[in-house]
């Protein structure tokens, strides 16, 4: 399985360029997911945090193509990770290094190959989609292409394994997904985002319509949310806010 991981936006002319281009590539019948394609633009750092909430749900030997690429063109660099069983494909700006950080073991390689009439605004089409399809071919280090990669011990830029005590992800009901794994956070703990508190429930439906509360979400994650509401809306926050638990 090859999973998509982008900002480019489902309604834009990007993700299928780079569907195309993966079936150049793979080997006939590889199924394509599309993990997500509205993380936050240009935000590495959510992503990353997001990216590493998700690849749980995801078969062993799947490959993440990742992209939010605000450095495409320049001379950030272009990696292959390896996170225990699973495969990441994507720029070395952060966005893949809290998956290598929380993972048991990990292997990591700089992309090296460049193709011919390579784009440089386009490096999802053109670069790590054709890089992710022949991961997805070799299905183990041995066989990977190794003319095209180069072994590195670390990634150039890691965020680390820490969560993020920030807002990364307003989902289209308004519901604001934080950094916060919630295994780390006592159900008694009231969180601060913006001007506001908010205290625990399970589920929506033990608060009032229109109430405020933060749970933990089907991916691990602490959210806020509002039942039958929008949080973002109600209580003025975006990407980028701090999320602060108190007692």
């Amino acid at each position: 399985m090859i999973a998509l991981f982008t900002d480019f936006g489902a309604d834009d002319i990007y993700v299928g360029q780079m569907k195309v281009a993966l079936l150049r590539h793979a080997a006939a019948g590889t199924p394509i997911v599309d993990v997500l394609h509205e993380v936050p633009n240009f935000d590495a750092r959510a992503g990353a945090h997001l990216l590493a909430a998700l690849r749980a749900w995801y078969a062993d030997g799947t490959v993440f193509l990742c992209v939010i690429d605000p450095g495409v063109g320049s001379e950030r660099g272009a990696v292959v990770v390896q996170a225990d069983s699973q495969w990441f494909v994507g720029p070395d700006n952060g966005l893949l290094s809290v998956v290598a950080a929380r993972a048991s073991r990990t292997r990591t390689w700089r992309v090296t190959w460049r193709p011919a009439g390579l784009s440089s605004s386009f490096h999802g089409r053109d670069l790590f989609a054709p890089i992710a399809a022949w991961v997805s071919v070799a299905g183990d280090a041995a066989r990977l292409p190794l003319d095209k990669l180069e072994a590195m011990s670390e990634l150039d830029v890691r965020f680390g394994e820490g969560d993020l005590a920030e807002v990364i992800y307003v989902d289209h009901y308004g519901n604001v997904l934080t950094g916060l794994r919630a295994k780390a956070l006592s159900t008694d703990a009231r969180l601060r985002v913006g001007s506001t508190d908010v205290a625990y429930a399970r589920v929506f439906a033990e608060v009032a319509a229109g109430q405020a509360f933060w749970y933990v979400n089907s991916i691990g994650l602490v959210e806020i949310a509002v039942n039958r509401g929008s949080a973002a809306a109600l209580l003025a926050v975006r990407v980028g806010d701090l999320v602060r638990a108190t007692v």
